[in-house]
Formats: structure tokens, sequence, C-alpha cells
């Protein structure tokens, strides 16, 4: 299961991670942003022994604060955050295999 990010947990659990954080925003009510929780569980899963890989959600509708910070217009969004910088980010569906090569690459 993923982490679950708040706006007052995001510098502690986030920024001030030294690794890479995947950051999934998302709402109760997006159908793709239900369709891609099972591969953020899955990839959470098989990352879960890496020292330097965090993998978690944030709802915008309770969280508006750091949706608004990360200038996030459509969900899912998911930022590749290395070290408290965005690395990447990908907008929309995407598939476990193209998130978990965008995750292996900033390794």
């Amino acid at each position: 299961m993923s982490l679950q990010f708040t706006n007052d947990n995001f510098q502690e659990e986030v920024l001030s991670f030294d690794g890479v954080v995947l950051v999934d925003f998302w709402a109760e009510w997006c159908t793709p942003c239900k369709m891609l929780t099972p591969i953020i569980d899955s990839l959470s899963e098989k990352f879960k022994d890496k020292k330097k890989v965090k993998i978690g959600k944030i709802d915008i509708d309770e969280n508006q604060e750091t949706a608004i910070k990360y200038n996030v217009m459509s969900i899912p969004t998911l930022l590749f955050i290395k070290k408290g910088k965005i690395a990447d980010s990908f907008i929309g569906l995407r598939s476990e295999k193209d998130i978990e090569e965008k995750l292996a690459s900033l390794l």
C-alpha cells in the first residue's frame, strides 16, 4: 500500500527525502485516478525494499495547498521528486511499465 501525503507532511516525507519520491495527485471522484490506484499499490510493493524510493498519494480535494503549489491542473498527475526537486512528471493514466521504468531511471 502506498503512503498518504498531506499538506502537513509533504515537506518532511517528500521534499526532505534523500531519494526519489513518486507522488500521485488524485481525487476520489476521478475515474482514471481509481484506475491508477492498483498500479501505484503494485509499484509500492515492488519498491518497498528500496531505501531510496517512496511512493505515495495526495488527495487534491483535501490538500489543495500542495496541489496549487505544484500547478496540478489535471489528474491524475504523477510527480517524480528527487532530492526535493521535480525530476519529471506524467499527466494522465500511464502503464505500470512506464512508471516503473521512470522510477528506475531516476535511481
